[in-house]
């Protein structure tokens, strides 16, 4: 496996690909990768300081196999099993071809440029028609054609793409984290795992009072750890045995464990093309309702009362059609009537009366007119949080994940209001075209989470690219409301850890989460490298479920076996099966079948038959964050 990088990601892939699934990887990363701090990846941190010397062996050409190359060590500065570092500005044809690209079963391209990563997958297409391409691309569009043209290119060299796993796969770390982001700053809401037929969700629920019983919905996937409502756990990051999290729990596990909280997985209903929110204007343009303020619409409808009243009574003084004194009335009220001179008191005193309302009608008319040509001058221009909002989640930075996670949290009818200091982010774009209110300035100036309405919102969400201000951020929301959830987006776990801690110490009573992107995303790249599809991953506590599509044929541990049978405590369970709505548990899986699993990051390796069973040597022992 060879996987090419420019940041974090790169570093977690490799590791996850060594660590998890036992392969031999060679890593290529920029020579600056000296001065940046390669991220915490599990139980290889030791191994962090020799990565740098590997670059010997790329020097003169040395194969994983070579000594120092294939080791298993890590512990002691030896160079974990399977690894291989080269150094370079970019992944040229030479490059990769130093690298392995030829005989290498899969490349992975997460530079942070798309542009970088088409350029090569386009060479290392040519180099090896047959090899399993994961790309990183932001563009979801272009990634679409990019990934049907490499299919195509691969198909007409003689590598039939549809006789095995798809030879390209397009992936986005962040599609695959915003979900979970989104659904951790929200409560009632969950992580959701979408696929062609159903929409299933994992909700995470209270332990059940004494003599109640807990609804199990379709599956329980997972007993949270007896820490996790203690201020100063961790959540699961170090518990063990029956204090840690357990995933994909046995129904006895589940019977016997009491006091402890539950992940359970639902199925909730879906309708294609449903509006994003109730009264949004449709192709950019605002709805009616926008066009007017609340003050201005009442005005308006004091005047057709008003109309209304005096038709009445003309109609009553003078005994003729409704109609004609409606219509008198209306002549009257736009001085375009005779003056009812030698006519009875009352018509004369209904003409009066309705000139006047006429005379107030005007600048309500006129007000009326330029509100709406203000909102439509004001439409595509950044809205302003409303003076009442309330309820909302503040979010903090609209780069490329805070972007994706403001659609997934509009996606679930959520308010939201975004705090962004580059007034030319890609995320503006975004929040104009939902009609998300947007706060421009540096979120660690006063004034600013003010401004957002930090003090009356429900959650808080810092996903800024810059650790330290998303600290700040949330220790400053925290002094203003001390119980707000709060989630924060840090680079390095142990930090992370540390941060974590703290805060629930200090604020026993709010939730706090920290989340990694890359650590969300890169066991789905690693799934693509393997061939498989993975549809998602969620985070319980500090750990990750994936939920993955796996053909049943050539899995001796699935094909002939029912559902039930198929199923294995804390490695995998089968959720559905295509083309059914419905799972019985007695159903025979055929090799024909595809089914949609949950599974841990080992059980997945251990179904593929894969070196990273559990119990490997050397391997990790987690399925941490």
């Amino acid at each position: 496996m060879v996987v090419c990088g420019d940041d974090g990601l790169a570093h977690r892939l490799a590791a996850e690909l060594r660590g998890v699934y036992g392969e031999q990887v060679t890593l290529v990363v920029p020579p600056n990768e000296r001065t940046v701090r390669p991220p915490v990846v599990g139980r290889a941190r030791a191994a962090s300081a020799a990565l740098l010397d590997r670059v010997v062996n790329a020097t003169v050409g040395r194969g994983p196999g070579a000594p120092g190359g294939n080791g298993s060590g890590g512990g002691n500065g030896e160079p974990p099993r399977g690894e291989r570092l080269l150094e370079t500005v970019e992944p040229s044809e030479a490059v990769l071809a130093e690298a392995g690209v030829e005989q290498a079963v899969a490349l992975a391209l997460v530079y942070e440029d798309d542009e970088t990563n088409i350029r090569a997958a386009l060479t290392a297409r040519r180099l090896n028609p047959r090899l399993r391409l994961v790309l990183r691309l932001y563009n979801r569009r272009l990634g679409q054609h990019i990934e049907e043209l490499l299919d195509q290119a691969a198909t007409l060299a003689g590598n039939d793409a549809a006789a095995g796993d798809a030879s390209t796969v397009v992936l986005s770390d962040a599609d695959t984290a915003a979900p979970a982001l989104a659904a951790t700053a929200v409560a009632g809401t969950s992580k959701v795992v979408q696929t062609d037929e159903l929409l299933l969700r994992a909700v995470e629920r209270p332990p059940p009072a004494p003599g109640q019983v807990a609804d199990p919905g379709l599956c329980t996937l997972a007993l949270l750890s007896a820490t996790s409502s203690d201020p100063a756990g961790a959540d699961g990051s170090e518990g063990s045995g029956e204090q840690g999290p357990r995933l994909l729990p046995d129904p006895a596990e589940v019977a016997a464990a009491t006091g402890r909280g539950t992940v359970v997985l639902e199925q909730v209903s879906y309708s294609a093309g449903a509006p994003l929110a109730t009264g949004r204007g449709v192709a950019g343009v605002p709805p009616f309702a926008s066009l007017f303020s609340r003050r201005l619409r009442w005005s308006l409808a004091g005047m057709i009362g008003c109309v209304v009243a005096l038709a009445v009574a003309l109609s009553v003084v003078t005994g003729i059609h409704p109609l004609s004194a409606f219509y008198l009335t209306l002549l009257d009220m736009f001085a375009i009537d005779d003056p009812a001179i030698g006519k009875s008191l009352g018509r004369q005193i209904l003409q009066l009366l309705s000139g006047l309302v006429g005379l107030l009608m005007l600048p309500v008319l006129l007000a009326a007119v330029l509100e709406a040509l203000g909102t439509f001058r004001t439409a595509s221009a950044l809205r302003k949080p409303p003076r009442g909002l309330g309820g909302h989640v503040v979010l903090l930075g609209l780069g490329k994940i805070g972007t994706r996670v403001l659609t997934r949290l509009r996606e679930l009818h959520i308010p939201v209001v975004c705090v962004e200091s580059d007034p030319e982010a890609r995320g503006l774009a975004v929040a104009r075209r939902l009609r998300v209110p947007v706060v421009l300035g540096d979120v660690t100036q006063e004034g600013v989470l003010e401004a957002a309405k930090i003090h009356r919102a429900h959650a808080l969400m810092a996903v800024t690219s810059a650790d330290t201000t998303n600290l700040e951020a949330v220790l400053y929301a925290r002094s203003v409301r001390p119980d707000l959830r709060v989630v924060l987006r840090l680079y390095d776990d142990d930090f992370a850890t540390a941060v974590y801690r703290t805060l629930r110490a200090a604020h026993p009573h709010a939730q706090t989460r920290s989340r990694s992107v890359t650590h969300l995303a890169a066991p789905a790249f690693a799934g693509a490298m393997l061939g498989r599809q993975i549809l998602g991953a969620i985070p319980v506590e500090r750990r990750v479920l994936l939920f993955a599509v796996v053909d049943v044929g050539g899995h001796p541990q699935l094909e002939g076996r029912t559902v039930q049978d198929a199923f294995r405590a804390g490695a995998w369970r089968v959720l559905a099966l295509e083309g059914r709505p419905d799972v019985d548990e007695r159903h025979v899986l055929r090799a024909e079948d595809r089914v949609l699993l949950a599974a841990t990051r080992r059980g997945l390796a251990e179904l593929l038959g894969r070196r990273g069973a559990p119990g490997r040597p050397g391997g990790p022992t987690g399925e941490g964050l």
